[in-house]
């Protein structure tokens, strides 16, 4: 199994401008929350908990994460956990409201990840490796904790295999 390195790395080498990184800590939990969201429809009541295809995901989803390190799964569960019970919250909305949300989050989300890339003149990593679908929301949650000084020895290790983050040359902002 690819460790937290690993997976990290090879995200990062698509993802080393900061517009893009930039673009990401927006697009990414947009498009996370929009799954979640849209698979939080059919639920069955099971005593007081409400299960989903959103809650079987998020659970997978968190076992793959604390796998690969601990603090960075609890991160991640917490997080999936939050949007678990804001995708219910919007589940039992009307219909309309449900997929209005889950899929104009989905396609505004996508968007913005499409911008970023234009700024790094690199496809997105799902592209090469669908691993990436998983390993994107981590790799935000990673950015956060480099950017407030946090687990810094995790992107000593990251930028030791992809580089440091720079702007690319060209595509200059507007």
């Amino acid at each position: 199994m690819k460790t937290l390195i690993d997976h990290l790395s090879q995200y990062a080498d698509y993802h080393r401008d900061p517009r893009n990184i930039h673009t990401h800590f927006v697009g990414v939990p947009m498009i996370m929350f929009a799954v979640v969201i849209l698979l939080s429809r059919p639920t069955w009541a099971v005593g007081q908990l409400p299960l989903s295809p959103a809650l079987f995901g998020a659970l997978a989803a968190s076992v793959f994460y604390f796998r690969l390190d601990m603090r960075f799964g609890l991160a991640m569960a917490t997080l999936l956990a939050a949007m678990l019970m804001g995708g219910q919250w919007v589940a039992v909305q009307s219909l309309a409201v449900w997929l209005a949300t889950g899929i104009g989050l989905f396609a505004v989300g996508w968007v913005i990840q499409f911008v970023g890339h234009y700024y790094e003149g690199r496809k997105p990593a799902f592209v090469d490796d669908l691993v990436g679908l998983i390993v994107g929301p981590l790799f935000v949650v990673a950015e956060w904790a480099f950017a407030l000084g946090l687990r810094k020895e995790v992107q000593a290790a990251v930028e030791s295999r992809s580089g440091p983050v720079r702007q690319r040359a060209g595509h200059q902002a507007a």
